[in-house]
């Protein structure tokens, strides 16, 4: 294949992929705007909290954003032959990258203490949770993961024994999303409503608590999750040497931005 032939190849791929990249932040952002302005009927349909509803349609509009902006970039450097708009696709991604680097190193350094940070925060959560009236944004998010995981309190059931201090209120030391759904196991946990319910018998409360849940979903789950960041991580590097090889072999003539334009 003679230079030229494989110059234009790399265009065409780096275009076409871009191009995907800049549909599926159209897609990302629409469905963003869609959850946040439809929240009731998401949060009816799939049983979630309105807060953590508002919370994926931000994250959703965020990478939605850098998607189109990066998908924009690359589609019109390549198609133009723009070397300023190549290298600013290079920058970002180099910037998103050592970001995603970055962000794996603490984790992987610090997992013991954000692991306490974040037993420290679900402990605060079970503690302050409502002994009357509709739980906050916060706590209705804890009954999703209740709920979801079919999970009881932090370490288990018990957390929620030692939550009230008066012994009017015993009675009611129990979330309403510990409990299980009739004729079910913990595996398929039904949409009870949000707040307190009396303390009932044990085998109708989920007996796992929610540090072990986790934990068993992140053993089981962690090859799929490390396989996806290297994943991510070799496209973007892969997306990084093709746009370079672009800006050192294009013409240099920086006119070509406004040619059919």
């Amino acid at each position: 294949m003679s230079p030229k032939s494989c110059l234009g190849c790399t265009k065409c791929f780096v275009f076409l992929l871009n191009l995907l990249f800049f549909f599926l932040g159209i897609l990302l952002l629409a469905f963003s705007f869609w959850v946040l302005f439809d929240r009731q009927s998401f949060a009816a349909v799939l049983g979630s909290p309105l807060v953590s509803l508002r919370v994926w349609s931000y994250g959703f509009s965020g990478v939605g954003i850098v998607t189109m902006f990066l998908g924009f970039l690359g589609c019109l450097g390549a198609l133009k032959e723009v070397k300023v708009m190549l290298g600013l696709y290079f920058g970002f991604l180099l910037l998103l990258f050592a970001a995603q680097i970055t962000v794996a190193i603490i984790v992987y350094t610090q997992r013991a203490a954000l692991a306490t940070k974040v037993a420290t925060y679900a402990e605060e959560l079970v503690r302050g949770y409502p002994a009357q009236g509709p739980p906050g944004d916060h706590h209705e998010s804890w009954d999703a993961v209740q709920q979801q995981l079919g999970c009881c309190g932090w370490k288990g059931p018990q957390d929620w024994n030692h939550h009230d201090d008066t012994t009017k209120d015993r009675d009611r030391a129990i979330a309403c999303s510990c409990l299980r759904a009739p004729n079910s196991t913990h595996k398929a946990p039904w949409m009870f409503p949000h707040g307190r319910c009396p303390m009932a018998a044990p085998q109708d409360i989920f007996p796992r608590g929610c540090k072990e849940k986790v934990q068993s979903w992140l053993a089981g789950n962690l090859v799929t999750i490390v396989g996806v960041c290297i994943g991510i991580g070799l496209g973007e590097l892969c997306l990084m040497m093709l746009s370079m090889f672009l800006v050192r072999n294009l013409d240099s003539r920086y006119e070509k931005l406004l040619r059919g334009l």
